[in-house]
């Protein structure tokens, strides 16, 4: 078995760098130790420097989902998921109702993601402190291209999350750089000016299974970053009219031209599938780890517990095999995850921070996403869930992917009907696949579905009834966490896959081939181009991957109405039957916790409130977002079950 589990020595020159990260923009958040008079020294040294840049990935991508993993707060914003969950998983419903519970509930992602722009300026600043030998000119250019990469990447994040926000571009943050600026007017066009940096610097060599981005990351987050910017700021609805406008561009290294066009995105996209490096994989369930060949194997045996929806797969095509799973050939770009996780790795008050990231180097999504089940507590146990493991339940999916799912297959009416295999390889349905299923006491706005694509599995050789599958993989020693339930995930989280190349290109062309590529993988009919169709195969294909609640917003645009695609689908959610107090008769309609999504979905444009500390820290240079005045109770949690 190809071995995933890596050793936590590859982390350690990152974590040399966590202190680094401070609670404010009024501090410099530089190692104190080191002054970029004497460092980087040497090409180890700025490698380092790139790897604690990474390290925030990590830091988001695990610890606590509902604090500050921010791809999945984006499904739980999105009519893909309820917040659900016991009655004590606050946090998680006030994300899906656009309300707050504290002025600073949204910080942590605030304070990491400028973090990592702050290491990234120090890259950029000092890289050339080393003397580079003109054997060693690809080396810097690859590791300076990275940087900047990262910073367009962390910006990005940060202005979808809260909208005009200061612009750091240098470790100097002088006051006019803390001045709030328009992300429409000087925030894209430096993203997006990072990312043509980051396309011209570096190379196509690195970014296979290694944690690297390369060229080809770079191109497609320039085409996710100018598309959310020509549909969301310049109400561009459908980018294959080709009405979309230029974006002036910043002039720095590696970014020499004065604007980006929609042409040269298209012919960036085109770039990565004429270079012949990404495919899909053949079977879309070899993406998601209940693929693994041990659990496959397991359904061969047919003794025990099997998994009969991977007994037809092929063993080439498991999750834990070459070119499948972690490392893929779709794979443009991840976050990963290793055995390092400890308690005592965190940014708490006492080591200089604000964050709680002790589980940060495992996905802690399959925690989350895993399964609340009994009040007996017998989560994990495989007479009630096997293969799936135990977990939180928060973030379930919503009634209404299922249905609007369901719907889009008998959508070809009798006798033509289809089945989206994405559809069961995506989520568990409880009733059809897991009849001993019972619920928590305390459970609410259950659907009857589960994440499958994150949600833990387990074996029937496993030593307890809740160890995750990879503790009996080749290399597996256990983190210093301890807890395997909680520390023991590994599976990819991705941030970029070839399938999204391929739906871009034929939403910025209106070329169907494209699109028809994702469909025969997944084994549904082929369409014609039509914006409607690829909106549909987004949200399929993509389902619990953190990018559903961005897309709608960019084909809602600004200062939308109630007709428009974001509030009519959230507002969608109103009234569907969802089971609450444990019990599969005790059904109540959901409803919004104070007025409803499309007043709230309009009040706030999609963005969350900014944290109060820090605009009271910036002095009245940054503002608090519209639709987050705390004094409006339509902003505030309340108890609703």
């Amino acid at each position: 078995m190809k071995k995933y589990i890596l050793s936590s020595l590859a982390v350690l020159s990152a974590t040399a760098f966590f202190t680094s990260c401070n609670d404010s923009l009024d501090t410099d958040p530089r190692v104190t130790a080191l002054t970029q008079a004497t460092f980087p020294g040497k090409p180890a040294d700025v490698e380092a420097e790139i790897a604690a840049v990474y390290s925030i990935m990590n830091t988001m991508g695990g610890g606590d989902a509902d604090n500050q993993n921010i791809f999945y707060w984006w499904e739980v914003m999105s009519d893909n998921c309820y917040g659900s969950g016991g009655l004590q998983d606050n946090k998680v419903k006030s994300l899906h109702n656009l309300v707050e519970m504290s002025v600073n509930q949204y910080e942590t992602p605030f304070v990491l993601l400028y973090g990592g722009i702050s290491r990234a300026n120090n890259t950029i600043e000092t890289i050339d402190n080393v003397t580079w030998s003109d054997a060693q000119k690809s080396q810097r250019n690859q590791l300076l291209g990275e940087a900047y990469f990262m910073r367009g990447l962390y910006t990005l994040w940060l202005t979808q999350l809260f909208g005009d926000i200061p612009l750091i571009t240098s470790t100097t943050v002088t006051d006019e750089m803390k001045q709030q600026v328009s992300a429409e007017e000087f925030i894209y066009p430096q993203i997006l000016s990072d990312f043509v940096s980051a396309k011209n610097l570096m190379g196509t060599e690195k970014g296979f299974g290694d944690g690297h981005a390369n060229k080809y990351a770079a191109e497609a987050f320039m085409a996710r970053a100018y598309m959310f910017w020509a549909g969301f700021y310049k109400n561009v609805g459908e980018l294959a009219s080709g009405s979309a406008p230029a974006i002036n561009l910043v002039e720095q290294e590696g970014c020499t031209v004065s604007s980006l066009s929609q042409s040269d995105v298209i012919d960036a996209l085109k770039d990565i599938v004429s270079s012949g490096r990404y495919k899909l994989c053949e079977d879309y369930r070899s993406l998601w780890q209940y693929s693994n060949s041990l659990l496959w194997k397991e359904a061969q045996d047919g003794e025990g517990h099997a998994y009969e929806f991977i007994k037809d797969m092929k063993f080439e095509n498991c999750f834990d095999q070459p070119g499948m799973g972690n490392g893929n050939t779709e794979e443009l770009f991840q976050v990963q995850f290793m055995n390092a996780s400890s308690w005592g790795i965190d940014g708490k008050a006492e080591n200089g921070g604000i964050y709680s990231s002790a589980r940060m180097y495992c996905n802690y999504l399959s925690v989350f996403w895993g399964l609340r089940n009994g009040a007996t507590q017998s989560n994990g146990k495989p007479d009630n869930t096997y293969p799936f493991n135990m977990g939180w339940g928060q973030g379930t999916p919503s009634c209404n992917i299922w249905d609007d799912w369901s719907a889009a297959e008998r959508s070809g009416g009798a006798g033509n009907e289809y089945t989206d295999i994405r559809k069961k390889a995506s989520l568990i349905d409880f009733d059809n696949e897991l009849q001993n299923y019972t619920y928590e006491s305390d459970d609410c706005e259950e659907s009857g579905y589960g994440v499958k694509k994150f949600c833990g599995v387990t074996l029937d050789a496993c030593d307890a009834k809740d160890d995750p599958w990879w503790t009996k993989c080749e290399g597996f020693t256990s983190s210093t966490l301890g807890d395997k339930m909680q520390g023991a995930h590994f599976e990819d989280y991705y941030l970029m896959r070839y399938a999204d190349v391929l739906l871009m290109l034929t939403e910025l062309t209106g070329e169907r081939q494209y699109m028809n590529e994702v469909q025969r993988r997944a084994g549904v009919p082929e369409t014609p181009y039509s914006l409607k169709a690829v909106q549909d195969e987004r949200r399929w294909e993509f389902a619990f991957e953190g990018i559903r609640f961005n897309d709608m917003r960019r084909w809602t645009g600004k200062d939308c109405s109630n007709s428009d695609y974001a509030p009519k689908a959230l507002q969608a959610q109103a009234g569907k039957q969802v089971i609450c107090h444990g019990e599969k008769s005790n059904k109540q309609s959901l409803e919004h916790m104070t007025c409803s999504w499309t007043e709230r979905y309009k009040a706030t444009n999609g963005f969350l409130a900014k944290p109060q500390a820090q605009i009271t820290l910036m002095n009245g240079a940054m503002e608090q977002n519209p639709g987050w005045d705390a004094s409006d109770d339509k902003t505030q949690y309340r108890v609703m079950y």
